[in-house]
């Protein structure tokens, strides 16, 4: 997928899961691939990048918000401050407001907000991870409202764990 794929107006999800669907556990990501990490950032690009605020605060402050890239916060509390970050408190309305800039809108998590976007969106950037790993959140089901146009192969990270990339089209 090119840097920042996805043209104006574009909502695409993009996450890591394990074979069994985890995409993560106690507010963190349950294993460590590098390349994963720099494909996330070849994917955002210098688009928008939508998160839920547990998602936001799960993210080391050194990299908050993230770089390059407009940072959406979305929760309910209306008191809630992101540094740096844009807090919105309606999907609908962060969605537009994003796409009234131009460029693609990334919806980077959590399980909830994945959830909720999925209906709106129109491409997923999934990495699967070769691990079976406990979890409490998981990736969305990706049904037959979608085709796989990218089927990458296993690679091996400098890690020792294998992994795929697989980019998603609504049909």
């Amino acid at each position: 997928m090119a840097d920042g794929a996805g043209g104006p107006g574009s909502v695409g999800l993009v996450w890591a899961r394990s074979t069994d669907g985890v995409i993560g556990a106690d507010g963190g990501i349950p294993w460590h691939v590098p390349e994963d990490l720099a494909h996330f950032r070849t994917v955002t690009g210098t688009g928008t990048v939508l998160m839920g605020r547990r998602t936001w605060q799960s993210l080391p402050e050194r990299f908050r918000p993230l770089p390059g890239r407009r940072n959406l916060v979305l929760t309910r509390d209306p008191a809630f401050h992101a540094e740096g970050a844009e807090v919105v408190h309606d999907l609908d309305a962060a969605i537009g407001q994003a796409q009234s800039a131009g460029g693609p809108v990334w919806v980077i998590g959590g399980g909830a907000v994945y959830q909720d976007a999925l209906a709106r969106a129109d491409r997923i950037a999934e990495t699967i991870v070769d691990v079976v790993v406990a979890g409490d959140t998981r990736a969305p089901t990706i049904d037959d409202a979608w085709e796989l146009v990218e089927d990458g192969p296993w690679q091996e990270s400098r890690t020792g764990t294998r992994y795929r990339f697989l980019e998603w089209r609504r049909r």
